[in-house]
C-alpha cells in the first residue's frame, strides 16, 4: 500500500509503461533539464537517466509530470487522505458513512513517524561532489537541488511534533562556496524553516538542517503541502504514503528520514550568509544573486541503488503544476472552512501563482436587500491575505458567487469577463502599499517588496464587453499595434520600451491614459494592458496572465483614465490601465541554449530514446 522508497516507485512505472529510459549518457548540465521541460510539455512519461556524465548515480524526471500519473502514484491512499479531509471539514458526516471509520483510524495511524534502529540512507558516506551537480538554465550560479526535502526541528522543543518538512532551494557548488563544505540554503518569505531559524537566532545557536533528497514520493508532496503552521508535513506524508514515516536519531541533530536516496547533514552558522544564485525560477525569470543562509556541511550519504529525483522549473506550465492540481484535488473541500462566507480560490498557475490569486465569496451582511456593490466580499479578501502563503497574492480577484452559482474558478476567461462586466473602477479596487510580495517576484520596488490589490465585483452587470477591436481606434504617439485581448473587455496595446527614468515612465503612461479619455469605446473595454509584445500577450490566455500579472506591481504600475483620489482611496472612471511592460529593474526572462536544443533534437529522432514522445 503506497510505496516506500523512490526505487519501488521507478519500478512500478516502468512496468505500468509509464517511464522510459534513456541509456545514453546526458550531460547535467542543462541537458537533463531540457529534456525533462520538454517531455513534460509534450505530456510523456516519467524519465529515468541511467549515466548522467561525471556521475554515478542515476536520475529521474517527470515523475509527477501529469496529474494523471499523480493519481496513478499515490492511488492506494487517496482516498484514505479524502477520508482524514472530510473528517475534518464535517466531522458529523462520518455519522451517515460508519464505513469510513474504519478507514479514517488506519489513515490516521498512518500519521504517525516511527522509530528506527538502521537507516539505508546512512549506509554509503561520498561528499557533495559525488551527487549530480544539475544546472537548468544557462544563467544559472550553479548546480542545484530542484526536489530536496529540507527538514528541522524547533530548537528549543526539538522531535518531529514541532518540526517542519519544505522544499527549499539548494544551490551545491558556485559563488564563493567552499567546494564540498558549503552549500546554499535559499528560503523565501512565510515558510516554516524561517520560524525555526529565528528560534536559533535568538537562542545564539546553529540551526541543524538536515537535506533529504529521494524516498517516497509522499515525502516529496508534504513538503510542498501548505499545511497550517504548526502541523508537522511528516503526518501528511504518512497518510499519503500509507505507512509511518521511519525515522531514525543519533541524539547530534535533527532525526534522519530512513528511507531517503540521499542525506546532506549540517548547521547554519548565526550570522553567516553568502550570496547565492541566480537560478531561472518557476516565474519564467531568473532568481537574482542575493545573500542567503549557508549550510555548512557535516556529512552526505547515499543509500544502496540511491536514484536522485530532479525537476526543471521555468515559465509556467511545468511539472509544479501538477502538485498544484493534485494540491487541489485533496485540499479542495477544506478551502470553505478558511473563512466565513468563502466558496472557492484558485492561485493561478499561468500567471506564476502568486502573482495572481482569484476568489469567489459570498454577500451575507444585507440578504433580504443586497446592494449592488462589494461588502462582505472585502471583509473575505481582507481574511485571504492574512492566510499562510496567500498573504503573498499580488493581485486579488474576488467576485460574489450570488449573482452566477455556476461561476468556475478554474474557467479562468469566464471569471474575468464577470468581473469585468461588473466591476466600478473609482469603488472597487484597494490597495496595498509598501509590503511584502513574493521572494522570486521582481516586478516591485525591491527585494520582497511591492504592493498588492483587491479587486472586488458584486451586483449585476454593469456593461457589454466589446470582443473585438472597436471602429476607428487611434493611440497615442509611441503605442500601436493594438489587440483584442484573449478575455472579452480587455485591450492590449504595445507601448514604446520603458524609460530608464521612473519618473519618465510614469508621466508617459498618465499621458496616454489623458489621451485616452475621450474615446467613446472605453465603457465596452474597460481593461487596456500595455506591453512590448502586444501579438505575443494577446496570442493566448496564458501569454496574457503571464505578462500582465509578472510584469506589474499593483502600486507603481496600475493607471486609469480619469483618476482621481477620494478619502485616500484611488480609483478612475475610464478604463483601468496597467503597465506591464519589462522595466529596468526586472529579472531577465528564461530561454533555452540553441546548441543544447539540438542535442535534445537529435535524441528524438528514428531509433532515439525519445522518438515518438517529442
Amino acid at each position: 500500500m503506497g510505496y516506500r522508497t523512490l526505487r519501488a516507485c521507478v519500478e512500478d512505472l516502468e512496468r505500468a509503461g509509464q517511464l522510459v529510459r534513456i541509456e545514453e549518457p546526458i550531460d547535467p548540465a542543462l541537458e537533463a533539464a531540457q529534456i525533462q521541460r520538454r517531455v513534460y510539455a509534450a505530456g510523456g512519461p516519467a524519465i529515468y537517466f541511467a549515466r548522467l556524465k561525471g556521475c554515478r548515480f542515476p536520475a529521474v524526471a517527470n515523475l509527477y509530470g501529469t496529474l494523471e500519473r499523480m493519481r496513478y502514484i499515490f492511488r492506494d491512499t487517496r482516498e484514505a487522505v479524502a477520508a482524514l479531509i472530510d473528517a475534518k471539514v464535517d466531522p458529523g458526516r462520518l455519522l451517515h458513512r460508519p464505513s469510513q471509520l474504519l478507514m479514517l483510524a488506519k489513515g490516521a495511524l498512518t500519521m504517525l513517524p516511527r522509530r528506527v534502529r538502521s537507516a539505508p540512507v546512512l549506509a554509503d558516506r561520498i561528499a557533495v561532489g559525488d551527487l549530480p551537480q544539475l544546472r537548468f538554465w544557462p544563467r544559472d550560479g550553479g548546480p542545484f537541488i530542484t526536489l530536496p526535502l529540507v527538514y528541522t526541528e524547533h530548537p528549543a522543543r526539538p522531535g518531529w511534533r514541532h518540526s517542519n518538512l519544505g522544499m527549499y532551494r539548494v544551490q551545491l557548488a558556485g559563488n564563493s562556496y567552499r567546494a564540498n563544505e558549503e552549500v546554499g540554503l535559499h528560503y523565501q518569505i512565510h515558510r516554516g524553516i524561517g520560524v525555526h531559524h529565528a528560534a536559533a537566532l535568538e537562542r545564539g545557536q546553529p540551526l541543524r538542517v538536515n537535506v533529504f533528497v529521494g524516498g517516497a514520493p509522499a515525502m516529496t508532496v508534504a513538503a510542498v503541502m501548505p499545511l497550517p503552521e504548526g502541523m508537522p508535513e511528516l503526518t501528511f506524508a504518512g497518510a499519503l504514503a500509507g505507512h509511518r514515516i521511519p525515522l531514525i536519531s543519533d541524539g547530534t541533530g535533527p532525526a534522519v528520514y530512513a528511507e531517503a536516496d540521499f542525506v546532506i547533514r549540517g548547521h547554519i552558522q548565526p550570522g553567516r550568509m553568502l550570496p547565492e544564485g541566480p537560478f531561472g525560477d518557476h516565474l519564467g525569470y531568473y532568481a537574482l544573486t542575493h545573500d542567503f543562509p549557508v549550510l555548512q556541511v557535516e556529512s552526505v550519504h547515499a543509500r544502496p541503488g540511491a536514484i536522485w529525483p530532479f525537476t526543471s522549473v521555468g515559465r509556467p506550465p511545468q511539472e509544479d503544476t501538477s502538485f498544484g492540481a493534485f494540491i487541489h484535488e485533496l485540499t479542495g473541500p477544506v478551502v470553505p472552512t478558511l473563512v466565513p462566507g468563502l466558496r472557492a480560490i484558485h492561485a493561478v498557475d499561468a500567471a506564476g501563482v502568486h502573482p495572481l490569486l482569484l476568489a469567489i465569496g459570498s454577500e451575507r451582511y444585507v440578504p433580504y436587500a443586497r446592494p449592488a456593490r462589494p461588502q462582505e466580499l472585502l471583509t473575505q479578501a481582507n481574511a485571504l491575505l492574512g492566510q499562510g502563503q496567500l498573504s503573498l497574492a499580488k493581485y486579488l480577484l474576488i467576485a460574489a458567487g450570488d449573482d452566477d452559482p455556476q461561476l468556475d474558478l478554474h474557467d479562468i476567461g469566464v471569471f474575468f469577463r464577470h468581473l469585468l462586466a461588473r466591476v466600478e473602477w473609482s469603488r472597487d479596487l484597494h490597495f496595498q502599499t509598501c509590503t511584502t510580495i513574493d521572494t522570486l517576484d521582481y516586478s516591485g520596488s525591491g527585494f520582497n517588496e511591492g504592493s498588492k490589490v483587491v479587486i472586488a465585483a458584486a451586483g449585476p452587470a454593469r456593461r457589454e464587453l466589446a470582443t473585438e477591436l472597436p471602429g476607428g481606434l487611434s493611440l497615442p504617439a509611441g503605442f500601436d499595434a493594438p489587440r483584442a485581448g484573449p478575455i472579452a473587455g480587455v485591450l492590449v496595446v504595445a507601448g514604446p520600451t520603458c524609460p530608464d527614468d521612473e519618473q519618465a515612465r510614469q508621466r508617459q503612461v498618465e499621458a496616454f491614459c489623458e489621451q485616452l479619455a475621450c474615446d467613446a469605446w472605453r465603457e465596452r473595454l474597460p481593461l487596456v494592458v500595455i506591453v512590448d509584445d502586444s501579438e505575443l500577450t494577446a496570442r493566448s490566455l496564458d501569454n496574457f496572465l503571464w505578462v500582465t500579472f509578472t510584469r506589474s506591481n499593483p502600486a507603481a504600475d496600475v493607471f486609469g483614465v480619469g483618476a482621481t483620489v477620494a478619502q485616500k482611496h484611488w480609483g478612475c472612471r475610464g478604463p483601468l490601465v496597467i503597465d506591464a511592460r519589462r522595466k529596468p529593474h526586472h529579472a531577465p526572462p528564461l530561454e533555452d541554449d540553441p546548441e543544447v536544443t539540438r542535442r535534445v533534437d537529435a535524441l528524438a529522432v528514428s531509433g532515439g530514446p525519445l522518438a515518438g514522445i517529442l
